[in-house]
């Protein structure tokens, strides 16, 4: 038996207050793909990091080989001269600069102490056919898709002549079209010899590219399966994540008769100024108290860009058309005006919109709302920290403390944090954008048991997403956007993806 390329053996790692990984033991075989799964605070970037030289030597305890040779990285760079390429979700690529120097950022082709741009040039066209990816080298990175950035990355990757790519959540930002060209590379980089590591929340993606599996849970490996002797399926991956059977991801909610429209959108349009173009036209949408109405629509049909122009509209589109709320028509200047109207918007990008990483859960949770807790202009302590305990108890937000910083808590645990957030302004209606992107099964699961008690409370919620299996799962009612338009209105009981995609395609 050949010596696998990869070998962790015994990998321990510890934070202040917390084991992220114990005991962990990870194998690759040559010429893999080898997915790794688990819950969101599973382990799985924290073992990747140690592999990539994010968390050095001696910081960690275990042994990483490397084709068999024993490695202590002192930094990233030492992972790379090893052969070893990182992929994070989000991208390392700089927007303003090409594409050919993004591609040899940090290893440049010099001609003496210049850079040799005519063979940058010649290296990256052939580095770019490697990937698929048909583009004009000399095109800046900030014009390309985001599909088109993850294969450039690859590329960059390729072009340190890397054998172990290890990609973390690579399609979690794609189209299903850009997902399936993206497995479709690394099937055919696997047959010229790069091994790959997946890791992934989206278990068809992991059945369907598989040759291993490995499974993570609470810091261990719990198994690892083999994809091609049909071992490798959706409930038995789902339970050993969460260490219990889940019947039906999409939650039972009893079904009561829905209220009054508490919200309603009449002939919506928005025009971009700074793009030059309309972003939506003539939308118009009701929510009724207790229902989840569902958006959905390919990327760029103008889903967040609805959100964005309803919620107080923050960056500034032109907006024509009609609000109502409880049958009164109003008008927002700002996300304030909306919060006080009684509407929430939990933002796509939590990371970036929804949070400050770097102040902790107590702080985040009642910033949306501080006039709660706020006697004589100053902050009652105490009362924030009993309520910040209470949304935290009542969501099952795992965080050693209410005083732990946000970027410590994992992808599930912070999309909590978001949604407490504000559940803490105490609003009628709430806005959901992508609402369990990049988080785990089990974390989703949790999700939408909290959405169904939600709306049985008699809130009402708009719910966008890109996946239509949770848009089909969760919504009473689905809207269908595409081109800034409303192209299809669809009941629960009528609706179907094929359905979906045909108004989506319109």
């Amino acid at each position: 038996m050949s010596v696998p390329i990869l070998e962790m053996k015994n990998i321990t790692k510890q934070f202040p207050g917390v084991k992220a990984l114990d005991d962990v033991s990870f194998k690759v075989e040559r010429e893999n793909i080898h997915c790794l799964v688990g819950e969101n605070g599973a382990g799985k970037s924290t073992l990747m990091k140690v592999l990539s030289g994010v968390h050095p030597h001696g910081s960690y305890e275990g042994e990483i080989y490397i084709s068999g040779e024993l490695q202590e990285y002192s930094n990233t760079r030492d992972s790379e001269k090893a052969g070893i390429a990182v992929i994070y979700q989000e991208l390392a690529l700089v927007p303003e600069m090409t594409v050919y120097e993004n591609v040899f950022l940090g290893h440049e082709i010099r001609r003496g102490i210049n850079i040799n741009i005519n063979e940058t040039i010649k290296q990256t066209v052939e580095v770019l056919k490697k990937v698929g990816l048909d583009v004009n080298p000399s095109t800046k990175v900030k014009y390309l898709g985001i599909g088109k950035q993850q294969l450039v990355e690859i590329a960059k990757a390729l072009s340190r002549d890397a054998k172990l790519l290890v990609l973390d959540e690579p399609t979690s930002a794609l189209n299903e079209s850009d997902s399936e060209n993206l497995l479709n590379l690394l099937r055919e980089l696997k047959k010229e010899g790069v091994t790959s590591i997946l890791i992934s929340h989206k278990l068809q993606e992991v059945i369907s590219v598989a040759d291993k599996v490995t499974v993570l849970r609470d810091g261990q490996s719990v198994i690892t399966l083999d994809g091609h002797n049909g071992e490798v399926n959706e409930d038995v991956l789902i339970k050993h994540m969460v260490g219990r059977s889940i019947e039906n991801i999409y939650p039972d909610r009893e079904k009561k008769p829905f209220g009054d429209v508490v919200f309603e959108v009449r002939d919506w349009s928005a025009y971009d100024p700074r793009r030059g173009r309309n972003l939506l036209e003539d939308v118009n949408i009701k929510l009724k108290k207790g229902e989840i109405v569902g958006i959905t629509g390919l990327m760029g049909a103008g889903r967040t860009e609805l959100a964005l122009s309803l919620f107080g509209n923050p960056v500034g589109y032109q907006i024509k058309g009609e609000m109502l709320i409880n049958g009164k028509p109003v008008s927002f200047s700002n996300p304030h005006d909306a919060i006080e109207a009684g509407l929430a918007y939990v933002t796509e990008d939590r990371k970036g919109n929804g949070l400050i990483l770097i102040q902790d859960v107590k702080s985040n949770i009642t910033i949306a709302n501080l006039d709660r807790i706020t006697e004589g202009g100053v902050i009652n302590e105490n009362a924030e920290i009993k309520d910040a305990r209470e949304y935290t108890e009542s969501l099952d937000i795992k965080t050693p403390s209410i005083n732990q910083k946000v970027l410590y808590l994992s992808g599930g645990n912070q999309q909590k944090v978001s949604l407490a957030k504000w559940l803490y302004v105490q609003p009628d209606v709430m806005i959901l954008d992508e609402p369990t992107r990049g988080i785990d099964v089990g974390a989703k699961y949790e999700i939408f048991t909290i959405m169904n008690s939600l709306v049985e409370q008699g809130m009402s919620i708009i719910m966008i997403s890109s996946e239509l299996p949770e848009i089909l799962g969760m919504a009473d009612r689905i809207y269908v956007v595409s081109s800034g338009r409303i192209t299809g209105e669809l009941q629960k009981e009528e609706a179907d993806q094929e359905t979906i995609m045909r108004f989506a395609t319109m």
